[in-house]
């Protein structure tokens, strides 16, 4: 394998000619490969439990607070996160004359709100 002499470390094309990327620490490759080069930021992967172990919700915490926000008073978010019960009862109440929704926006930033499946909504994209 040939090395990137004074190159800083990184993700360089394989040395070996494989359809994939190493990383290179500064001074050896080391074992740690990716997909090719130049295709693009690897993201991380959403996690899907919390610090506990609990299962996170798959509902996007960005789009229920931005709801909550903006068309709170009718349970548009509890109507997202699959709360239809709760979201009717919003509707009918202007979203317990805006107190409720002011709780529901809190609970969303804090990370404490929970889906229909009492999964919390921590993940914001």
């Amino acid at each position: 394998m040939t090395s990137p002499t004074q190159s800083p470390p990184g993700w360089y094309p394989d040395p070996a000619g494989l359809p994939s990327s190493r990383y290179w620490d500064g001074s050896a490759w080391t074992d740690q490969t990716g997909p090719p080069a130049g295709t693009g930021v690897i993201a991380a992967p959403k996690p899907t439990v919390d610090e506990w172990g609990q299962p996170i919700s798959p509902s996007s915490r960005l789009v229920a607070i931005l709801l909550c926000w903006i068309v709170g008073v009718f349970g548009v978010h509890r109507f997202y996160v699959g709360k239809i019960g709760t979201g009717l009862a919003m509707l009918f109440t202007f979203g317990g004359l805006g107190i409720w929704v002011l709780i529901d926006l809190i609970l969303i930033a804090v990370g404490s709100f929970r889906d229909k499946e009492n999964r919390r909504l921590l993940n914001w994209s």
